[in-house]
Formats: structure tokens, C-alpha cells, sequence
């Protein structure tokens, strides 16, 4: 069942700024930076936090989410934020993961 989520709200306001910490300690965690472009970033933390809102956890917003076999919320290919093959193969290989929102600082200097 979806869930109307007003994104005016103070809850998903609060639940804006909660993602952004949790990105914020991403970044400095792995040593990645954001992306450049802020349309992406903001983009990407308004879905993690919908997502989180919707689901109690960050799924990557660029993903589906299914139900498993006991109605749970599960991403369809297994990402929640950092997912693995971000830090496994797309960000050191490509230079960011595949929303964007993570990037190495080689990447977010050469793309701004």
C-alpha cells in the first residue's frame, strides 16, 4: 500500500535532514564527496528519505522496491544505502555510484 507523503511536511522535512546526516558520515566515512551537479544530490536524498519514510530503510531511490516472500519491503536488486556495488565496483570504477549522489573528488572536480 503506497503512502501519501507530503513533502512540505515538517515530518519529511525532519526526515530531509536526518538523510543528510547519514549521507553527510557516508562521505566522510569513505572519503567521497557529492555530486556536483546539486540537482542530482538533492534529488537522490529527497528519495532516500521518501524511501525511508515508506519503508523504514534507504533504499536506493533508482531502484525498485518488492515485497519478498513475507510482504517485507526489500530492494529489487539488493541496495540499500551505501549498496555494495557502489563501493565495490561503481564508484572506484566509475567514479560515482549509480544514483550520483556519491562521488570520488577526481570525479565531482572533473564533472562541475
Amino acid at each position: 500500500m503506497l503512502k501519501n507523503i507530503d513533502m512540505s511536511s515538517q515530518e519529511f522535512l525532519n526526515e530531509m535532514e536526518k538523510t543528510k546526516q547519514f549521507t553527510d558520515k557516508v562521505c566522510k566515512q569513505f572519503g567521497f564527496v557529492y555530486h556536483p551537479n546539486e540537482d542530482v544530490k538533492e534529488g537522490v536524498l529527497m528519495g532516500l528519505a521518501r524511501h525511508k519514510m515508506l519503508y523504514g530503510k534507504r533504499f536506493c531511490p533508482c531502484f525498485m522496491v518488492v515485497e519478498d516472500e513475507s510482504g517485507k519491503p526489500k530492494s529489487a536488486d539488493d541496495r540499500i544505502c551505501p549498496c555494495k556495488p557502489a563501493l565495490e565496483h561503481e564508484i572506484p570504477d566509475e567514479g560515482k555510484c549509480h544514483c550520483g549522489i556519491f562521488c570520488t573528488p577526481e570525479y565531482a572536480k572533473a564533472n562541475s
